[in-house]
């Protein structure tokens, strides 16, 4: 075992708005059950800056509420929820420096992905998270607790093994490309919930057929039936959650009452029976990305329809049209680059964005993986040339911008999937054309976070030579550069990730086209221009960079 330094430096959120870099946070030794990592390498994101400014407001620095008991979380220093000074950065490469003497599943020594997403840890309105209510990577050293970072179910390990080869940029950044890959690999759900609630409202005139054809797919445990529903019978049901509500009429009023009444991963079925809803509906998009909630629909009466209309994931086609609005930010590169690699035949993809110098870079580094696969690409500013309308088969939207959902729908072909990738808050609503939506039979869907299974997929593509993370690189700083690349993540100056270097205690916010200037010895070490563990190694090795007398 490592012996284990008394005090590290680490950034620390302390409340809404307020970021503090403390110099002297204790480092814990670690209980019999628990690891101490040392940082490597860990990737900032958009998220991190809506926990600074939601805080406790943010669902994932609530309290946990099952998985584990209070008496646990007590045992556990790096345990945050609510008021509590928290370290974030949820993208992170680390290695095992101690462990416990009950310890059984980790080793000192072991180089480590951090799978962040606690599902099997509820707060009020998600789950747990390394870097939320759990410290997280934006530290020299982080606790864990082997009895949180064990799928309970398969028992495979939150901290996933990775060799020696790639750079700590590489590994921390594969946390974003597996959020990334999981909104792709997403497994939709096309059946009711079998022991879930299921409501059925009917409105006066309506018709409704082909429910017990539903009802054979799956059996809910309840079913409350409002047929035909009164007008003020959705009040008596305000404290209700269902799983499932499928909804035979055309009242954009009770669209927005019902979707209300939706349990997180619930579906409402707007079955319209020839009618058209009597105005757009004020769609919880924050809703469908984070919980996930779903909606689905037929212009007929059937009530199997709208379900066998759900694709089974959120995967690219062969032949689609793809276009990636947003494209030239952080995740919407990483969005591009997939589609260029993924392998699809016959695939259009259109990178879309406001912004010419950020296109201009992603041009210039996806053009050519997108040439090398065979993939048509264009690189367009919205603001010149307005993508056209029901031009695109999958369109993803990267910018969390209630408009940008609504341009989506118009651009949408029939049949087409609408990927929500950005992160919307719960309670942002855009105002959505539901009979278009409906009618031409478009799927709207969001995920947050990865799974073990996602960071794996992509873990195999980087250590197989198929991938490289560090493409996306477009800063590196230390501790001290942290506030500087927050507001720069945000204010989306930045044109692809920024990667921070816990251990550089003092080194600002630098980007890569920078380097020559600054730091020329880590200049001389990229790829024509592009982030390599040899660059990485060469900035680790800077003199002054983690002195305490360094300006």
């Amino acid at each position: 075992m490592t012996d284990l330094p008394a005090t590290q430096h680490a950034i620390q959120f302390t409340g809404p708005g307020t970021l503090v870099h403390n110099a002297a946070k204790p480092v814990p030794a670690p209980g019999p059950t628990q690891v101490v990592l040392k940082v490597e390498a860990t990737g900032l994101c958009f998220s991190d800056t809506k926990l600074l400014h939601a805080w406790t407001g943010h669902p994932r620095k609530g309290p946990v509420l099952g998985g584990l008991s209070e008496e646990v979380l007590a045992q556990i220093p790096s345990y945050t929820p609510g008021e509590a000074p928290g370290t974030p950065g949820h993208e992170c490469c680390a290695r095992i420096v101690a462990v416990g003497s009950a310890v059984e599943h980790h080793q000192v020594g072991e180089r480590v992905l951090v799978q962040t997403d606690y599902r099997h840890l509820p707060t009020k309105g998600a789950n747990a998270a390394f870097g939320y209510n759990f410290e997280g990577g934006l530290a020299e050293y982080v606790l864990l607790d082997e009895r949180m970072t064990l799928d309970p179910d398969t028992g495979e390990r939150f901290l996933i093994p990775v060799n020696e080869t790639p750079s700590g940029s590489a590994v921390a950044l594969l946390e974003p490309w597996a959020c990334v890959e999981k909104s792709y690999a997403t497994r939709e759900r096309r059946t009711l919930l079998a022991g879930g609630r299921l409501l059925v409202a009917v409105d006066s005139g309506a018709a409704l057929t082909g429910l017990a054809g539903l009802l054979a797919t799956a059996t809910p445990r309840e079913i409350v039936r409002l047929d035909p529903m009164e007008a003020d019978a959705l009040t008596a049901l305000a404290a209700g959650r269902f799983d499932d509500i499928v909804y035979a009429g055309a009242s954009a009023d009770r669209i927005e009452a019902l979707v209300g009444l939706l349990a997180p991963g619930g579906i409402i079925e707007i079955v319209l029976g020839g009618r058209r809803i009597d105005r757009d509906v004020a769609v919880d998009v924050g809703r469908i990305h984070y919980d996930p909630i779903r909606l689905t629909g037929t212009t007929g009466t059937s009530a199997a329809d709208g379900y066998a209309a759900i694709p089974a994931d959120g995967e690219l086609r062969d032949g689609d049209r793809v276009a990636i609005v947003g494209a030239a930010g952080p995740m919407g590169f990483m969005h591009t680059v997939r589609a260029a690699t993924i392998g699809r035949q016959g695939l259009h993809v259109a990178a879309i964005d406001i912004d010419d110098s950020r296109l201009a870079h992603l041009a210039e580094v996806a053009g050519p993986v997108a040439a090398a696969n065979g993939v048509e690409a264009t690189f367009t500013n919205s603001r010149v040339s307005p993508p056209p309308e029901r031009a695109y088969s999958y369109v993803g939207v990267m910018v969390p911008a209630p408009a940008l959902v609504v341009q989506a729908v118009a651009m949408a072909a029939p049949g087409a999937r609408l990927n929500l990738f950005a992160g919307f808050a719960v309670g942002t609503r855009a105002t959505l054309d539901l009979n278009t939506v409906v009618g031409l039979g478009l799927y709207l869907f969001g995920t947050s976070g990865s799974e073990i299974r996602d960071m794996v997929a992509v873990l195999g593509r980087l250590e197989a030579g198929r991938l490289d993370t560090n493409m996306s690189v477009d800063a590196v700083c230390g501790l001290d550069g942290v506030s500087s690349a927050l507001a720069a993540i945000e204010a989306r100056t930045s044109g692809g990730k920024i990667v921070v270097y816990p251990a550089l205690h003092h080194l600002g916010l630098v980007r890569l086209t920078e380097l020559a200037d600054r730091l020329p010895a880590v200049a001389a070490k990229l790829d024509d221009g592009k982030w390599t563990a040899e660059a990485e190694a060469a900035l680790l090795a800077e003199p002054g960079l983690n002195a305490e007398e360094a300006a």
